[in-house]
């Protein structure tokens, strides 16, 4: 065979296509549209399966807007280095919890080693009564109700639900929430990279906004939290309800939680009221109106002024399926992530309403 042979059947073949190669242009589109869809649905999967340290990011992410705020906030009266102002908070986070755990800790120990007897001594009262009164016979029992409030908690809190994995995910959510708010540009141009170009201006305008509502919703958070916290201490105090340090820490902390939160710590409130008489449990009831009026139309009407005003019942449904789907976790930070989609969702509108340049078709 002579070498111009070869030659032409070599380039014949080199041309020809392969078992792998489509050519068909609608083969080729369903093709991609399929890898799209199966992306799409891989992408899901991964997010369930690591549904836990996502939560845990996001928990960083709210705890660095905590600390970035208290750093700001911080300079309007102290002009010094941001790195300075940052350990500063810092510091007095780690002060104020540990003058909790020292003058107070043996304190609110002590109630809450008590606090379970309280509460199911006066569910049990409810219950007799509820038979006396023909709403038929109700056995409640302490490992019932603890069965019952680990099956509704979710997967995601059953993986923290030891005291071990608890601490170890609180340490992680500190130690990954002061990493962002000692550079956050750094995360944020990281992840702008990634972005196209046309993009970028974009996505940097929705992060500072989502920074702001962020910063201005935890910060209305704490003082609503520190607000119902000292308030129904020291009205506890004033009236003579046990465990007055247990609830203003318990309702304290349960403000982080809107709507529901609020509902937990009142029944909390009102039973151990109730248990050392009639007129203390009247109190009880009381005290958890004023403080949740204070609450409510003081302090969060003044944050929503500030940050994004979310309905609450969009809040309390959101709380409903993510407390359903990821547990507590998922209850706690249901508020700052509808908080998130809201903001992108405004932004991404604005964009939409916006008039095309001049020169191109609308």
């Amino acid at each position: 065979m002579a070498d111009s042979d070869v030659k032409a059947r070599a380039k014949a073949e080199a041309s020809a296509p392969g078992p792998t190669e489509i050519r068909s242009q609608l083969v080729r589109t369903e093709l991609l549209k399929a890898s799209a869809w199966l992306g799409l649905a891989l992408l899901i999967g991964v997010c369930i399966v690591l549904i836990q340290p996502i939560l845990l990011i996001f928990a960083g992410i709210v705890m660095a807007a905590m600390l970035d705020g208290g750093t700001r906030l911080l300079g309007r009266v102290l002009p010094i280095a941001r790195g300075w102002r940052l350990l500063i908070v810092c510091l007095s986070v780690v002060a104020f919890l540990s003058w909790t755990v020292l003058f107070a800790g043996s304190q609110i120990a002590d109630q809450a080693a008590t606090l379970q007897t309280v509460v199911m001594a006066q569910i049990e009262r409810i219950a007799a009564w509820a038979g006396e009164h023909g709403m038929g016979d109700i056995e409640i029992d302490a490992k019932t109700i603890s069965d019952n409030i680990a099956g509704a908690a979710g997967r995601v809190t059953a993986a923290v639900g030891s005291v071990v994995g608890a601490l170890t995910s609180l340490v992680m959510v500190v130690v990954l929430g002061i990493f962002i708010a000692i550079e956050p540009r750094l995360y944020e141009r990281g992840v702008a990279w990634m972005l196209p170009m046309k993009s970028r201006e974009n996505f940097y305008i929705t992060t500072a906004r989502m920074g702001f509502t962020l910063r201005r919703l935890m910060a209305g958070r704490l003082l609503g939290m520190a607000v119902e916290g000292v308030g129904t201490w020291l009205a506890c105090l004033a009236v003579g309800i046990p465990m007055a340090a247990l609830m203003g820490l318990l309702t304290g902390l349960l403000a982080f939680i809107p709507n529901i939160g609020a509902i937990v710590s009142g029944i909390l409130l009102v039973l151990v009221g109730f248990s050392a008489g009639t007129d203390t449990g009247l109190w009880a009831i009381f005290i958890y109106f004023a403080v949740q009026s204070i609450d409510g139309y003081l302090i969060v009407p003044m944050v929503a002024k500030q940050t994004v005003d979310l309905a609450p019942a969009l809040v309390l449904g959101a709380q409903i399926l993510l407390g359903a789907l990821l547990g507590v976790m998922g209850l706690a930070l249901a508020d700052p992530l509808v908080a998130m989609i809201k903001v992108a969702l405004e932004r991404e509108a604005e964009r939409n309403a916006k008039p095309p340049p001049k020169g191109k078709a609308a």
